[in-house]
């Protein structure tokens, strides 16, 4: 029976797919607010802005786990 390892932690391009993430989640609040000029159904208006939101929190996690990995990187 062969004994599985886990793989080594590559986090060598977390910073780079945590950018992307960032990028991704800011053009999908950009659109949801887009979408706010269009309707008028109060409970889509609703949970656009919950959801964007959800997204704000989101990207500050995310915006301090890519000061983390970078600050992982300088200490390699």
């Amino acid at each position: 029976m062969a004994h599985n390892r886990p793989k080594p932690d590559d986090r060598s391009d977390n910073v780079e797919k945590l950018q992307n993430m960032i990028h991704n989640t800011i053009e999908n609040m950009e659109s949801a607010e887009e979408s706010l000029a269009v309707t008028s159904d109060e409970t889509q208006i609703q949970q656009i802005k919950e959801k964007n939101e959800r997204r704000r929190e989101s990207l500050e996690a995310m915006r301090t786990e890519v000061k983390d990995e970078a600050a992982y990187k300088q200490q390699q």
